[in-house]
């Protein structure tokens, strides 16, 4: 086992996994990033956004432009992979959104160029009932909103100030009607729940019965994601292994939350942010630099020996 302050590794032999460098539990820990003695094959990167690409800011490191140029001069697919609404990861990836691939909403949606490579969605009834349930939330003293995310908008029944500067981070596309459980019109992908309290402690239980029969996800401090039971990042990333002819030996992800567990077991480099929840963390077989120090990509240079 490598010391924790070691951040290079042996080169694994054929058909085995490389060494993995322990996981602490302190993430507040420096974190450099890692490099290794040899240059993996990677053909995928795959990246959540809140709290890994992006800083607490919500903006992307300027180094971040050059290195996807550099990437796609080499063929190597990046990949943002978020709970965020497509048309959001779109438009702020519109200078390169024809050369990369979308994983959205979780998981749910799997976008390359103009074409769908895949999609896991709700049944309406379904779907209807867990509005309802946040309607229960708030009758009994709770503080949520829902969000019904279609694959041609998002909509929402709540309209509050404090409701609408959240949800218009991450819908490009959303539109205000009387009432969501009326909403027919569009296949709804996931349903998305705003907690202003908390999502784990709030929220979560609040939607024990669909656990079993749904994906029920905490993705962030007051964000819970239900899905369809097959949907996560996890199968997202498959979906595109197997449209690109790829394997887990040729892909990298980075994650932070719950919400980029399943991601973390389908490639042989998953890295966890030096942020990252202690469960992920404990998923991943890396460790990266925060998001607030630029780690995603000072690893990607480091592990591929790109200046």
């Amino acid at each position: 086992m490598t010391d924790p302050e070691v951040t290079r590794a042996d080169a694994p032999a054929s058909g085995e996994d490389p060494q993995v460098v322990p996981v602490t539990e302190a993430a507040e820990d420096v974190v450099d990033p890692i490099s290794f003695d040899f240059v993996p094959d990677i053909r995928l990167i795959a990246c959540d956004m809140d709290g890994t690409l992006l800083d607490d800011d919500d903006a992307v490191h300027d180094d971040f432009w050059p290195l996807i140029e550099d990437l796609h001069s080499r063929g190597i697919v990046f990949c943002p992979a978020s709970g965020r609404q497509y048309y959001n990861l779109r438009e702020r990836f519109e200078p390169i959104a024809d050369h990369v691939v979308f994983i959205a909403e979780n998981g749910t949606y799997v976008v390359r160029g103009d074409t769908e490579l895949s999609s896991e969605c709700l049944e309406l009834a379904d779907a209807h009932e867990m509005v309802r349930v946040a309607r229960r939330i708030n009758e009994s003293g709770g503080d949520v909103g829902a969000v019904l995310c279609g694959k041609a908008s998002a909509y929402i029944e709540r309209t509050d100030d404090p409701f609408l500067s959240e949800v218009d981070k991450y819908y490009h596309r959303l539109k205000i009607v009387d009432d969501l459980t009326a909403m027919t019109d569009d296949e709804v992908l996931k349903v998305a729940i705003y907690d202003f309290v908390s999502s784990e402690q709030v929220s979560a239980p609040a939607y024990a019965s669909f656990v079993g029969s749904h994906q029920v996800v905490v993705s962030g401090e007051h964000w819970l994601d239900l899905m369809s039971l097959a949907a996560n990042k996890g199968t997202g990333i498959r979906h595109i292994q197997e449209a690109l002819g790829l394997t887990r030996d040729q892909t990298m992800v980075f994650g932070d939350f719950l919400n980029d567990l399943e991601m973390m077991d389908e490639a042989t480099y998953s890295f966890a942010m030096a942020n990252a929840h202690p469960t992920l963390s404990e998923r991943a077989r890396y460790r990266a630099p925060g998001n607030t120090e630029n780690g995603v990509v000072r690893t990607i240079k480091s592990v591929l020996g790109l200046s």
